[in-house]
């Protein structure tokens, strides 16, 4: 997605101000509000049934959200699910997992399917509530609350995620209502999804590594062959890939040398991310945060590529 498309999209949908009110009051359809909570971060009524807010971490923070009415938690985190806490306080969980990258066409039909037949209101979340789990709830919200797609990328903009996750964006800006027989293929939705393996991750995290050599050959002006795809934007993804390793369950059972090299991956990471988003960063002390992530990310590799 051309960045200066997305920005332009999301001046347009913040200058229609008063017309979009007028199409929510059509549809019976409010956009987001934020809601006052003790144990829930980041937490949106985005319509009558549908709630946003990041991963409920306490039994406090399940009981919260039991509050609002809430029967069915769909989580689109890596992380997964406390089905059993979910349990005791009435709730179910649905687990259908996305990347920062954007909502693949799978999961926009399951995620259609879940809303469009769970009983009661539901709660999405991801792991901070203000990117996945509201692109998700864009998703939701424009195949079943009527939302258009200026709603959309507003919602998207008032829950925070940030314009670096260009391809949450898009997901919502590109919304096409499932056919009936995709829908009807989904017979089962899973409490606990099949989550990604460590090597899976690490496939991930070398394309994303290899755009970023691109990036530098060309001096940090762009990738080529990739004009959609900035290197901060890659940069970011990258972090989001190694703060998620950090906390899927294989990564708890590993060795604290293990866990301790990956945060440094990750810090590495985030400075250099912090260098390609600033426009004044040069170009030498963007290739030494480079050099130091990829030493960060050798230091882990070596004694745990097996």
């Amino acid at each position: 997605m051309n960045k200066l498309l997305l920005i332009a999209w999301m001046v347009c949908a913040a200058a229609i101000g008063s017309p979009a009110a007028e199409t929510r009051t059509a549809s019976s359809n409010t956009l987001a509000q934020p809601l006052p909570s003790t144990h829930v971060h980041n937490l949106f009524r985005a319509t009558t049934n549908v709630f946003s807010g990041n991963s409920p971490d306490s039994a406090a923070a399940f009981a919260e959200i039991a509050t609002l009415g809430v029967k069915t938690i769909i989580s689109v985190d890596g992380a997964r699910p406390d089905a059993e806490a979910a349990r005791k306080y009435g709730m179910r969980y649905i687990h259908l997992p996305i990347g920062y990258d954007g909502v693949p066409s799978n999961r926009v039909v399951e995620l259609v399917k879940a809303a469009q037949t769970v009983t009661g209101p539901i709660y999405v979340h991801c792991h901070h509530g203000k990117h996945r789990g509201p692109a998700a709830v864009a998703v939701i919200c424009e195949a079943t609350a009527g939302w258009t797609t200026n709603q959309a990328v507003a919602w998207l903009t008032e829950a925070g995620t940030a314009t670096d996750y260009s391809g949450l964006y898009k997901s919502a800006m590109d919304f096409r209502l499932p056919e009936a027989a995709a829908l009807g293929k989904i017979v089962e939705l899973p409490e606990a999804a099949k989550t990604s393996s460590l090597v899976d991750a690490m496939v991930a995290i070398d394309e994303e590594m290899e755009r970023l050599k691109s990036a530098q050959r060309n001096g940090w002006k762009g990738i080529p062959n990739q004009p959609d795809v900035v290197p901060a934007h890659t940069a970011t993804i990258l972090w989001e890939h190694l703060r998620e390793l950090a906390r899927i369950d294989d990564t708890a059972k590993r060795p604290e040398d293990y866990r301790t090299k990956l945060t440094a991956s990750e810090k590495a990471a985030g400075q250099l991310r912090s260098l390609l988003r600033d426009a004044n960063a040069d170009t030498a002390a963007r290739d030494t945060a480079f050099k130091s992530l990829g030493q960060t990310c050798a230091a882990c590799h070596k004694p745990y590529r097996n």
